[in-house]
């Protein structure tokens, strides 16, 4: 996919379509994979991963309202990842068939490293 069409994508979604949009106009990568997969599958696999990312408290933006689209979707969806330049949000992409719509597009912060344990 050409950046410009993720562009247009991600100008047209919600606030965390349009945080993953300025990662992109501040350098971040991306990647839109061929294929596609069951919404339904994703749905049930991003429910687990919100369940873990507020058992942990990592910070997440539009987590629930993909899981929430994936379920109700219904139909194959294209993934894609936009991961920002400094690393420290990656956004999911999930796009239809043709990549020509945004279905959902949910953001996780990254854990950064801490310091080396001594004796670790």
């Amino acid at each position: 996919m050409k950046r410009e069409a993720l562009e247009r994508l991600l100008g047209r979604g919600d606030e965390t379509s349009l945080a993953a949009l300025s990662a992109l106009h501040a350098g971040a990568s991306y990647v839109v994979w061929d294929g596609a997969t069951s919404a339904k599958s994703l749905a049930t696999i991003y429910a687990r991963r919100l369940r873990h990312t507020l058992r942990r408290g990592i910070e997440t933006h539009g987590l629930a309202r993909a899981v929430q689209r994936l379920d109700l979707y219904g139909r194959p969806v294209r993934l894609g990842q936009v991961t920002a330049a400094d690393r420290s949000w990656i956004f999911m992409l999930f796009l239809n068939e043709d990549g020509s719509t945004l279905v959902a597009c949910p953001g996780v912060r990254q854990t950064q490293p801490g310091p080396a344990r001594p004796g670790a």
